[in-house]
């Protein structure tokens, strides 16, 4: 199928000099942000670590800043997911990704989940 060049969408590229990316400054608001929005249980302990747990209590997510054993991994943000037919699987972020990009992973497992 061919369609005019007048039928299509625009692509909107901006200049160089407006391209910002992300960069991490070592919180965890928007992450904390989403989850509390979407109605998950959050707690937080002593040790500056935070534990969110989804509604069906199907989904953990940890930011774990001063955790040893996830520093020697290389990881501060530990996702795990148990889903109702099939393995369980877990997906790991480093201490220098941005908590927007863990947010925006975050955001589409929950709109694209079968429930």
């Amino acid at each position: 199928m061919n369609a005019s060049a007048t039928l299509l969408p625009a692509v909107v590229r901006p200049a160089v000099e407006d391209l910002h990316w992300l960069s991490t400054d070592h919180c965890a608001a928007p992450v904390l942000d989403l989850l509390g929005a979407l109605g998950w249980a959050i707690v937080d302990t002593p040790e500056a670590h935070i534990h969110a747990t989804s509604p069906d209590g199907r989904v953990y997510v940890g930011w774990l800043p001063e955790d040893p054993g996830a520093w020697k991994r290389g990881i501060v943000w530990h996702v795990q997911v148990r889903p109702t037919d099939g393995d369980t699987w877990v997906q790991e972020f480093g201490l220098h990704t941005p908590a927007e990009t863990v947010a925006g992973f975050l955001s589409a497992l929950v709109t694209h989940s079968s429930r």
